[in-house]
């Protein structure tokens, strides 16, 4: 097989979508993977307190566990486990892999208040033994055939337990971490650290995926570039640009790696429609009713609008005019005022 590369970086790599409470749920994923640009995606969490959960729950969290655990695309879905309860985390992970699950995440990211005064997400990166005696007791129960993989940030407060925390979960037995470049104080605020994956990659032997400010295709490749990952996870841009990842994925030129390639110039498909994003808010809608959740769907499009409008100006005008609505039925009317005046008018497109 012939490699190719992007730079000095092959361009056979893994893009991600991540996992995001509240946002990234079954319908956005399958929305967002329909292009086919990521390889796998990841449920937003199962919490696990200090009990085993009913088989209800899982397939709650991840309703594609009745389709092959993929979504209606194809694409492979993990699931993800937060807790500090070993023992409880394992038998949840041994469940979920009995009902198929084709890797168990765990979450040691969340910045959430809620969740980390609960001793979740990313407060246990203050302690690093117990991520390691969480991981080990996961990995000795779980399945040698199911992976276990993690996703951390680069610290609580500040980062000067990364590196430890990263040591923590390898030697636990774990196969892949996701590292997003940021401390739980810092949230999202800019700018990524990737500086500081490269450095975790450095210091491990397990494959490290790199996550944080991904929002093009040039910052996609300054991101590998600095981390030396080759693998990405993308989460808030793909919400925002929901054909991101198929940008990436079709980054041209390339060229063959019996040269000795230069830097090639940066150039992707065109980008998405307005037409084609008010689509898929109108795709969003129609699943969130027909599940019987039409009191949701308001809120939803409202949600999906706000990051929408950042990279389409026309997102902008139309969530002011649907900010106050309150009904699913006035704004599926919206939507379908919306769509009709650009499809009538392709100087809008």
């Amino acid at each position: 097989m012939r490699r190719y590369f992007f730079g000095l970086f092959p361009l056979f790599m893994k893009l991600i979508l991540a996992p995001m409470e509240g946002l990234i749920d079954v319908h956005m994923r399958t929305l967002l993977t329909r292009s086919g640009g990521f390889d796998h995606c990841v449920t937003e969490f199962m919490r696990v307190v200090d009990q085993l959960m009913p088989e209800r729950v899982f397939y709650r969290v991840c309703p594609e566990a009745a389709n092959g655990w993929r979504t209606p695309s194809g694409t492979p879905v993990h699931l993800q486990l937060l807790g500090s309860d070993p023992n409880a985390m394992a038998e949840n992970a041994c469940r979920a892999a009995g009902l198929g699950a084709p890797v168990i995440d765990v979450n040691f990211g969340c910045p959430s208040k809620t969740v980390n005064n609960s001793k979740g997400g990313a407060v246990l990166l203050k302690e690093p033994e117990t991520i390691h005696q969480i991981l080990t007791t996961i990995r000795r129960a779980l399945p040698s055939h199911v992976p276990l993989t993690a996703k951390m940030r680069l610290g609580f407060e500040d980062k000067s337990l990364a590196i430890d925390n990263a040591k923590a979960i390898e030697t636990a037995g774990v196969q892949e971490l996701c590292v997003h470049a940021r401390t739980k104080v810092e949230g999202y605020r800019p700018p990524a650290h990737w500086e500081w994956i490269g450095r975790i990659r450095e210091s491990v032997s397990i494959n490290v995926v790199a996550n944080g400010d991904i929002t093009s295709p040039a910052e996609y490749a300054r991101c590998r570039a600095i981390s030396g990952c080759s693998d990405v996870m993308i989460g808030r841009s793909a919400v925002a640009q929901p054909d991101l990842a198929f940008k990436i994925k079709n980054m041209q030129p390339l060229r063959a790696s019996s040269e000795t390639p230069p830097e090639p110039a940066l150039t992707t498909p065109n980008d998405m429609s307005w037409r084609d994003a008010l689509d898929l808010l109108q795709n969003l809608l129609v699943m969130t009713k027909h599940e019987g959740n039409a009191k949701y769907c308001p809120s939803r499009i409202k949600q999906w609008l706000s990051f929408l409008k950042s990279t389409h100006k026309e997102g902008e005008i139309f969530f002011e005019s649907v900010k106050k609505l309150k009904s699913a039925d006035d704004v599926e009317q919206a939507l379908h005022l919306e769509r009709g005046r650009y499809a009538l008018n392709p100087s809008h497109l």
